[in-house]
């Protein structure tokens, strides 16, 4: 007992978390070396590795068919679809989004190869310059969080922030300009549904710039010897307005819907888009961001995850967010308080990522 205290009270785990992010090998490093234990402090503690497992009886997410969304007959009902999934699952997937197969494979394959780099290539891109131009590196909030999670990421800030084009990796860079292009058109559709599933102009996301300052991040999930013992990527909730989702076959995304954790499976050639704390707050409760997150990747071929996260870049006027004042009247009242871009920043920049915590901060109490 007393061998193992002493264990414990020796183990400088801050030192650990320095010395690994120092070597720039990053989760993909130690896999590719053939480790068949992980570092202590990607180690999660026993009530976030008790409910690892799905025991959902769901199939999927809701699935909306794009392919007559021009189309004057059939759009209500697209809508509605839209509408319900945002409301009731807070994520759902699009086919027939007009983006081509050849096209999501390119991206997917061109991220793939920036992670299957030897280290030391991808090493020169490894900093931790949050919140602009590009930046590798293992976990965002490694300093932030309790413990590690098993995953890498390529980030490139675009839009209004955009990061030069040139200092992107030569060997994804075309693909991700190209990609940013094709995800936000697609995000832009898909706001067009839900603003008229609110009931208002198609347009409205997009003059409230919802896509102007957005980020694209690149996951890698490698095969991890001890997947029982550590996630690919915490429980949260995004905290932009809408996040558009591509990935390779490999499993492990799970939405929690209810109290139940369901696994996401992949649709040939759909897209993966879910709701985020902004849309949550600015559609003052109608939409709603839920929980997901990624589990520790058991597979031998890595799990690779294109994300675009879209976020407003200015509102009208004040300099103030809040929910649409086009949605409130004296039966729907505010449900959440005006809030600044700071307030926005100092959340999620001063912890590790998770559930809400801004929507919390922000509900107005009756």
């Amino acid at each position: 007992m007393a061998t193992m205290a002493t264990a414990t009270s020796s183990y400088d785990r801050m030192k650990e978390v320095k010395e690994f992010d120092e070597s720039k090998i990053g989760v993909k490093g130690l896999s590719d070396s053939g480790i068949t234990s992980i570092p202590r402090f990607f180690i999660h503690p026993p009530e976030t590795l008790s409910d690892l497992k799905s025991s959902s009886t769901f199939t999927n997410i809701p699935i909306i068919d794009l392919a007559e969304v021009s189309s004057s007959a059939l759009r209500p009902k697209i809508i509605q679809q839209a509408k319900d999934a945002a409301r009731t699952w807070g994520f759902f997937q699009v086919i027939n989004h007009g983006v081509p197969l050849s096209v999501l494979d390119e991206t997917i394959n061109a991220i793939k190869a920036f992670h299957d780099q030897p280290h030391e290539v991808k090493a020169k891109f490894y900093k931790r310059e949050e919140g602009q131009g590009v930046m590798y590196a293992s976990n965002n909030d490694l300093y932030r969080a309790k413990a590690a999670a098993w995953h890498d990421s390529l980030q490139a800030w675009m839009g209004v922030r955009k990061a030069k084009v040139e200092d992107i990796p030569e060997i994804c860079r075309k693909e991700v300009v190209a990609w940013d292009k094709s995800a936000t058109e697609v995000a832009e559709t898909v706001m067009e549904l839900l603003s008229e599933g609110l009931g208002l102009e198609a347009g409205k996301f997009k003059e409230l710039t919802f896509s102007d300052q957005r980020a694209f991040v690149g996951h890698c999930y490698p095969y991890c010897p001890q997947p029982e013992l550590t996630v690919g990527i915490t429980p949260h909730s995004d905290p932009g307005v809408v996040t558009v989702l591509l990935r390779n076959h490999v499993p492990g995304l799970q939405v929690k819907h209810g109290e139940e954790w369901v696994d996401v499976k992949p649709v040939p050639g759909g897209l993966i888009v879910n709701v985020g704390d902004f849309l949550q707050i600015i559609s003052n409760g109608e939409y709603q961001s839920v929980q997901h997150r990624v589990l520790a990747n058991s597979c031998k071929e890595a799990r690779i995850s294109i994300v675009i996260f879209y976020n407003l870049n200015k509102w009208k006027g004040d300099g103030y967010y809040g929910p649409l004042p086009e949605l409130l009247s004296p039966e729907k009242p505010a449900i959440y308080r005006n809030f600044t871009m700071q307030e926005f920043h100092d959340n999620f920049y001063s912890k590790a990522i998770d559930n809400k915590s801004l929507i919390q901060k922000l509900e107005i109490q009756n």
